[in-house]
């Protein structure tokens, strides 16, 4: 009887290639652990569902955390604004960002400017997380219809981080929130929606542009809103779309695939380090 052989995915080049031999037969890379561990990346990324659902719960995961770090009992009130709602101590351990915890804590671990990337996974109460993962799962499905997942990879993560950086260099003082990778989505449909034109990008446009203007009412007109976050991640999403294009213009590139995977292995580790170090300053390990 003849060995089966099991087939991989070259990462490398993108065919069929067999996983018993330590190099692809098409275009000689190599096809060794660390290739399995890349292809294993490129699945994960390749499902939208998967990888939407990876986010939700690492905001979901990051809350319940901040819960348990609090300093009293969550308050279990029938109020959506108010229950389950982690203290900003907590906050602050995870990494929150703005002013007051990159330029005015001084703990030992404290690196201000990671925080721009981990404010991004953590809410303030159960309405805020679940308001932010219900446009999440709406929006995110488009952005990779036309821009594909590595790319949304890209805005999400470059676009949160943009929104946080013009907040803080508006002098917010203490703000945390998916809804400023989220403008950076909204940006980058708002200029794919420009950009293609056409019956089908203008009807994007217009749809985009009337949620960013009720987003910037509603900002105005209740308090607590970061519209500088928003605003950043508007600008971020817009220029990472016109200089990374979309699908229709331009097909994803290995560099796409390979900033995203270091893009995800940064958010990681930057959790992680709110993770490990958050409990030690709380619970006064070290």
């Amino acid at each position: 009887m003849k060995n089966k052989v099991r087939a991989i995915i070259c990462p490398h080049c993108g065919k069929i290639t067999d996983i018993g031999e330590p190099r692809c037969i098409w275009c000689g890379g190599s096809t060794g652990y660390s290739a399995r561990m890349t292809q294993g990346w490129i699945n994960m990324l390749n499902d939208s569902e998967k990888l939407i659902q990876g986010i939700i719960f690492l905001n979901i995961g990051m809350f319940v955390l901040s819960l348990f770090l609090n300093s009293r009992i969550p308050e279990m009130s029938l109020n959506p604004f108010t229950a389950l709602s982690p203290d900003m101590y907590s906050l602050i351990l995870l990494g929150a960002t703005g002013t007051d915890p990159i330029d005015n804590m001084n703990f030992w671990w404290s690196l201000g400017w990671w925080t721009f990337l981990s404010a991004n996974y953590l809410h303030g109460g159960v309405l805020h997380i679940l308001f932010n993962m219900v446009a999440l799962k709406q929006i995110a499905s488009v952005v990779m219809r036309e821009y594909g997942a590595y790319r949304f990879v890209m805005i999400y993560t470059i676009g949160g981080v943009a929104g946080f950086y013009l907040s803080y260099r508006a002098g917010i003082p203490l703000t945390i929130g998916a809804s400023a990778a989220l403008c950076g989505l909204l940006g980058a449909l708002l200029f794919f929606g420009w950009n293609r034109g056409g019956e089908y990008g203008n009807l994007v446009f217009k749809q985009i542009g009337a949620w960013i203007l009720a987003l910037f009412i509603f900002g105005f007109l209740w308090s607590g809103i970061n519209n500088w976050g928003h605003l950043g991640g508007i600008i971020g999403g817009f220029i990472l779309g016109w200089t990374l294009g979309y699908r229709e213009k331009k097909p994803e590139t290995r560099f796409d695939r390979f900033s995203a995977a270091v893009l995800v292995v940064i958010t990681l580790l930057v959790l992680g380090w709110g993770v490990v170090t958050g409990p030690l300053v709380r619970y006064n390990i070290v």
